[in-house]
């Protein structure tokens, strides 16, 4: 063989082993969804913990009639309207009033000290809990909700008053519903 011969043949085989494609890099280090799997059980053991305490501050006060809405959260009625009909929805304005308490009954943040709020039905930031609860009012009723805090703040709480994973109570009146054709003329 010639060294024309094997310079040709080594840039054949040069030429064939450079034209490969290229290899996807295998991960250095492998993720597992083990701390999704953590953080599922860790609130799926918050949330029965709460649901439970809800529950049992429901069978002692015997005074009341709760119910359990689709949402998550139980409510009882202090007083109701049984002569109306309509209740808000998307994008009717309503002006209320509530408190939020411990469910041992200690003030959070007092009726007084939050005022009179209005605010558009999902419209406006408000927690979860009290924006579906609102949707199950009438004018001049006040209802007591019991909300898990899933349905309040949370993990994070409010960063003020209310600590991360704290169920609560809150007593709401809705004084006044502006449906949205009200709104628009």
């Amino acid at each position: 063989m010639t060294i024309k011969q094997f310079l040709a043949s080594a840039f054949v085989i040069v030429l064939v082993f450079s034209c490969k494609t290229p290899e996807a890099r295998k991960p250095i280090s492998k993720s597992s969804d083990s701390f999704i799997k953590q953080s599922i059980n860790i609130n799926k053991a918050v949330v029965k913990r709460e649901e439970s305490l809800i529950k049992a501050i429901i069978k002692k006060d015997s005074s009341r009639t709760y119910f359990a809405s689709k949402n998550g959260f139980w409510y009882s009625y202090d007083q109701k309207n049984s002569t109306d009909t309509l209740q808000p929805s998307y994008g009717d304005e309503v002006e209320f009033n509530y408190n939020i308490i411990s469910l041992d009954n200690d003030t959070i943040y007092s009726r007084t000290e939050l005022g009179e709020r209005a605010l558009i039905i999902d419209k406006e930031d408000i927690f979860s809990g009290l924006r579906q609860g609102l949707k199950l009012m009438k004018e001049n009723e006040t209802v007591t909700f019991l909300f898990p805090s899933h349905k309040v703040y949370g993990y994070y709480g409010d960063n003020q008053r209310i600590g991360k994973n704290i169920p609560v109570k809150s007593v709401v009146t809705l004084n006044k519903i502006n449906t949205n054709e009200t709104l628009t003329n």
